[in-house]
């Protein structure tokens, strides 16, 4: 599949008519609440409600959004449902197989059309009063239809149609705002990171084994951020993980816990960290046998293998991140300022034989699964950080993120700025993005355009 806009319906024409500024909520200066330059992080930004409806209107509404892997779609019909956000979309294929997304509530009444996980259907339709809509979003049938006026239109209550949808070898990305730039824009000198992950093979990737889900108590921002940023964490929180997984059961070798490394980071928040020692490598040792390193090092360079190939971690601002040699890839669903809902795939490379995609599932269960011996760390800490910073005391005590300041710079060897691998580089330029989406108005923000003939 290449990458590819959807065709906005006439549907979405209804967005533009949402509540303008003026009438809407109040928005919040976030100015005094993110110092970048400084590395200083106000803690509200976590707990406070106003700033999290913010969130949704600013961030979620305006950026590019994680859906589905391309894999899950092989023949119209197919539908995956999701969030962007805490908008609830169905992601499909239509009949000429293009991937298209939708809104998954019905125009009539507005309950949730869709109420399966994923599955294949011809038509999408209503529990409640019975409308139907086809896979291209159009309202096909409405029971006792002869009841409405006469100028009822179906034409006009179609799905509302996410106006944008594109992929990046094999990941499926919306947006709400028509007028975003390009994707691959947006990414940026992230590709080259994601590459390294995507661009293995030939044949592209796949994901296995459904999709996992679990909740935490925490701040969405808390799990991309400590993915964009924070290798620093690894030695302390994962150290009895780190133990049992080593060949010795003492944990790993010197030179492997300081291990050398860069961190990249991005004007657009995202962020990538791994490691540059040679036994920073794939963990399952079916998988580190299945590669073939020379050629690995002709198709993708000596840089990408010896770098973010390795036991490194990403995020794609704002919710999106992975860990390369885990095969682990996930969204971070925000539900409300102090609760996440994890959905994570399990991605493979197509050509790998049947016994290394399974021992690369049974890896990342064992890691970085719900019950994973890492996963379970990690949502332990961003727990307790929410846990306590509803204090009064303790909300007012600002967060440090300076570690590494002066550190970035254009290191010649991988794309865009780095810093070194124990640095709090790309958490600030994560948090910088977000405070300037924050400070800026969005597209449904927009002034409506001035009628023909009168000026603006």
């Amino acid at each position: 599949m290449s990458t590819t806009d959807s065709c906005p319906s006439e549907a979405n024409a209804a967005i533009g008519k949402m509540r303008g500024s003026e009438h809407g909520p109040k928005n919040i200066d976030v100015s005094a609440l993110v110092d970048a330059e400084g590395g200083l992080i106000d803690r509200s930004i976590y707990t406070d409600p106003g700033i999290y409806d913010q969130e949704m209107r600013r961030i979620f509404a305006r950026s590019w959004l994680f859906l589905a892997h391309a894999s899950q779609f092989k023949k119209p019909g197919d539908f995956f449902t999701t969030f962007m956000g805490q908008d609830p979309v169905i992601v499909t294929m239509d009949k000429t197989k293009t991937i298209r997304a939708y809104l998954n509530s019905c125009r009539h009444r507005g309950m949730r059309l869709c109420r399966a996980d994923a599955g294949a259907t011809k038509m999408f339709t209503c529990t409640y009063h019975g409308w139907s809509f086809d896979l291209a979003g159009a309202l096909q049938t409405v029971p006792n239809e002869k009841a409405y006026p006469e100028d009822f239109d179906k034409k006009q209550w179609g799905l509302i149609e996410v106006p944008r949808v594109a992929e990046y070898k094999g990941l499926l990305f919306g947006n709400w705002d028509k007028d975003a730039e390009d994707l691959e824009e947006t990414l940026g000198d992230m590709r080259y990171y994601l590459d390294a992950m995507l661009d293995r093979d030939p044949e592209g990737t796949e994901v296995i084994g459904g999709v996992m889900k679990w909740e935490l108590e925490g701040n969405w921002k808390l799990a991309a951020e400590q993915f964009a940023t924070d290798w620093y964490h690894v030695n302390m929180s994962h150290a009895s993980a780190l133990m049992v997984m080593s060949p010795t059961g003492k944990g790993p070798k010197a030179e492997i816990v300081a291990t050398p490394g860069r961190q990249f980071l991005s004007p657009n928040g995202h962020g990538a960290g791994f490691p540059t020692h040679p036994k920073s490598r794939f963990d399952a040792q079916a998988v580190h046998e299945h590669y073939d390193y020379d050629a690995l090092r002709e198709r993708l360079g000596d840089a990408a293998v010896e770098g973010p190939m390795t036991t490194g971690h990403a995020t794609v601002f704002p919710s999106f991140s992975y860990l390369p040699v885990n095969g682990s890839i996930r969204i971070w669903h925000p539900k409300g300022p102090n609760k996440i809902e994890v959905w994570a795939w399990i991605l493979v490379d197509k050509s790998m034989p049947e016994d290394v995609k399974d021992a690369q599932r049974l890896y990342n269960l064992r890691t970085f699964g719900p019950s994973g011996i890492f996963e379970a760390d990690d949502g332990e800490n961003w727990s307790e950080i929410q846990a306590v910073s509803g204090g009064f005391v303790t909300n007012s005590v600002p967060l440090n993120f300076q570690m590494g300041i002066g550190s970035e710079r254009e290191d010649g060897v991988y794309p865009g700025q780095t810093s070194e691998l124990y640095s709090d580089a790309a958490g600030r330029s994560f948090y910088r993005h977000w405070a300037e989406l924050m400070n800026t108005p969005a597209w449904h923000e927009r002034p409506a355009p001035a009628p023909a003939g009168e000026s603006a």
